[in-house]
C-alpha cells in the first residue's frame, strides 16, 4: 500500500467513523482517536464486504459500499461504548 492509500484510508476511515458515532443514539464514552480507528477498521472491512458482494464498484457514489461501513463504524461504536462502560 502506497503512502497516498494510507492516507486516504485515514481520511475515509475519520468521516466513517464520525457518521458511525451520529447513527448510535445518545453520548459515547469514547474517545477521537477511538472513533477514528473504529471509522479506519470500517472502512476497510466494509470495502471487503462490498467487494464480496460485487456492489464496491458502481457509477458514481458507491451508496451501497458507504452504508456498509457506516453500519459497521456504528456497530463498533456501540460495541466500544459497551465495553467501556463496563468499567
Amino acid at each position: 500500500m502506497e503512502i497516498s492509500g494510507i492516507i486516504s484510508a485515514i481520511i475515509i476511515g475519520i468521516v466513517i467513523g464520525v457518521l458511525g458515532r451520529l447513527v448510535v443514539p445518545g453520548r459515547q464514552r469514547i474517545g477521537v482517536l477511538w472513533t477514528i480507528a473504529v471509522g479506519i477498521v470500517a472502512a476497510l472491512i466494509g470495502s471487503a464486504i462490498a467487494n464480496a458482494f460485487d456492489v464496491s464498484d458502481t457509477n458514481g457514489v458507491d451508496w451501497i459500499e458507504w452504508l456498509i461501513q457506516i453500519g459497521l463504524a456504528a456497530l463498533g461504536v456501540a460495541a466500544l461504548d459497551r465495553s467501556k462502560a463496563r468499567r
